[in-house]
């Protein structure tokens, strides 16, 4: 039974029955879409159902049903042929609204934590005070040396 939400996996590229399926379940509205394979496209058809479960569609969508089979049939030569059938119903998920719960927050009062205090005695000294960075001053080039490599510059230039 073939209805509309039935994607057939085949011979084209593997993001095309990706898409597909994802288009069916956003755009489509659908609540339930098979996937359908045969023979050697059966393991293409599970990772299309993977790729959409785990990656597309996460906690949206998931796997309802596997539907295993053969179809027998004659081929041009006129022989009898078995070939494997693999049907995968997805369906979405009903997400159902979660009840809340209030939660009370108590309080949670900080650890006080004494620091020991040492006595201060009036013959202490007083806490040395830091003597002051000492800025390295750079040598500054005398202005004769610039204008002589500015001059080499310009030779150097126009040979």
């Amino acid at each position: 039974m073939a209805d509309d939400h039935t994607i057939f996996v085949g011979g084209k590229p593997f993001m095309n029955y990706v898409t597909a399926v994802v288009m069916q379940f956003t755009t489509k509205g659908a609540n339930r879409v098979v996937i359908s394979s045969r023979g050697k496209f059966i393991s293409r058809a599970v990772d299309v159902a993977e790729v959409v479960r785990s990656r597309f569609l996460r906690d949206q969508i998931g796997v309802q049903d596997i539907t295993m089979d053969s179809e027998e049939f004659k081929n041009k030569e006129g022989r009898t042929v078995r070939v494997s059938t693999l049907d995968i119903a997805m369906h979405r998920i009903a997400k159902e609204a979660a009840p809340v719960v209030a939660v009370e927050e108590t309080p949670v009062e900080a650890p006080v934590v004494e620091t020991p205090v040492e006595p201060v005695s009036e013959e202490s000294e007083a806490p040395a005070t830091p003597e002051p960075e000492v800025v390295e001053q750079l040598d500054e080039t005398p202005e004769a040396e610039v204008e002589e490599t500015e001059e080499v510059e310009e030779t150097e230039a126009s040979e």
